[in-house]
């Protein structure tokens, strides 16, 4: 889903749902959503800086070219997108509170993370990034993935399931 229609989507859905009317069921399905959309930006966030001790040294990974910090904040920009859109009524229904919380976590440390990278802070992305992945596994212990997709849950789990 280009962030185009993300937004337009998650307009729609905001519209609709202050309207009173029904919401149309979302593009994807949650488990499509985490592993297609979710997981690869938050990969890309917390990849970007890296401390690694291996057996040929110490290796520092980082951004070093204005694209790839724009690449991270982006990144994060995306991560915050798709939450918003997991507080939309078609992700948002049959869940508890706790998925709303959750996902409005997830907005407010996507809005840090793109700071850090605003800033081209190597410290903070690492720091932020320890966060969203403390947000995530919070919702995924709760919401757990099934299968090993990132997001997933069991087909009997989902909202309207027989």
């Amino acid at each position: 889903m280009t962030r185009a229609k993300l937004i337009a989507a998650a307009a729609t859905a905001a519209l609709l749902a202050a309207c009173g009317e029904d919401v149309a069921t979302p593009e994807k399905t949650i488990q499509q959503l985490m592993a297609d959309d979710v997981e690869p930006n938050a990969q890309i966030y917390w990849k970007s800086v890296q401390y690694i001790s291996d057996q040929t040294g110490d290796h520092e990974i980082f951004p070093r070219t204005d694209e790839e910090w724009a690449r991270i904040k982006a990144a994060a920009t995306r991560i915050g997108e798709f939450a918003a859109l997991l507080q939309t009524p078609g992700y948002a229904e049959g869940r508890g509170e706790d998925w709303m919380q959750f996902s409005k976590s997830l907005v407010d440390v996507s809005k840090l993370a793109e700071q850090a990278a605003e800033e081209k802070s190597t410290d903070k992305v690492f720091e932020v990034g320890g966060t969203v992945f403390s947000v995530c596994k919070a919702c995924h212990d709760v919401y757990p993935p099934a299968e090993g997709i990132p997001g997933a849950r069991p087909k009997d789990k989902e909202p309207g399931a027989a």
